[in-house]
């Protein structure tokens, strides 16, 4: 048994020293101190020492995590893995993730809808793009399904519509066709659906500049048809034909262009 003499505080605001017949023992929190009741005069076993310093414990790692939640929004699985970085023991995680829950500190539900809000405005992330992170946060489906309800087919459209125009501009010295894949594989590797191009490529797809394009042709033809020098006959103008037609240029074109240069192909 052990009689406390002495309650002191901390320089930092809310932690306490306990001392125990006239020597140093414990820190306490203040809601620890509230709730055992600690007073002068007030009489501890080693059994109620240990509790009170459990609970400072886990007071302890309460705080951090109000400091944790003070900067931004976090999930739970943010909480859960910040408690397991310092090596909080594993029983007072559940405890602590239920209390940050009951003061609607840490909501599921609102980090998705939140965090889609913000991702519609701010940039021009897809829906499978927005889905994918709030998976790995490990956000459940149900509240991944109701966040993305707010990104409306209007919405995805027109933020698809400005990443489409900004991809044709960093491709706009390909051949067209090929400015087309590259936009339509940019738009599905941002989240958008296979079928968004086709939704708003009237409206996106730049109007063809037939000098700009005849000139790559022209430029591009001319060195893969020295390339494949190597070649003769069928052979030379079928692997032309292959490179060229992987490099996004119609096949009309091309053969155009070979029958223009016909007569002095050797």
């Amino acid at each position: 048994m052990g009689k406390i003499t002495k309650i002191e505080a901390q320089k930092r605001r809310g932690r306490y020293n306990v001392y125990l017949d006239g020597k140093y023992a414990f820190p306490v929190a203040e809601s620890v101190l509230i709730k055992f009741r600690l007073m002068k005069g007030m009489e501890l076993d080693k059994k109620q020492v240990a509790a009170i310093t459990t609970a400072d414990q886990q007071a302890r790692a309460y705080s951090r995590m109000l400091d944790y939640l003070a900067h931004q929004l976090r999930t739970e699985s943010d909480i859960v893995k910040k408690l397991h970085d310092l090596e909080t023991p594993e029983q007072f995680v559940g405890p602590i993730l239920q209390k940050l829950r009951e003061q609607h500190l840490v909501d599921d539900h609102e980090y998705a809808a939140s965090y889609v809000r913000t991702a519609i405005i701010t940039s021009l992330k897809g829906p499978g793009v927005i889905r994918q992170y709030l998976r790995m946060k490990k956000i459940g489906e149900n509240d991944i399904a109701d966040a993305l309800a707010q990104f409306t087919p209007d919405q995805q459209r027109a933020n698809a519509s400005k990443l489409a125009e900004k991809l044709f501009r960093r491709y706009r010295n390909q051949p067209l066709m090929r400015q087309e894949q590259k936009v339509r594989q940019g738009l599905l590797t941002k989240g958008y659906t296979s079928t968004i191009f086709d939704q708003i490529r009237e409206q996106v797809t730049p109007q063809e500049d037939p000098d700009q394009q005849e000139e790559l042709l022209e430029k591009t033809a001319t060195k893969l048809w020295h390339r494949y020098r190597r070649y003769t006959g069928r052979d030379r103008i079928q692997h032309f034909k292959q490179g060229m037609f992987r490099r996004g240029f119609d096949l009309d074109r091309v053969q155009a262009w070979l029958d223009q240069q016909e007569e002095g192909l050797s």
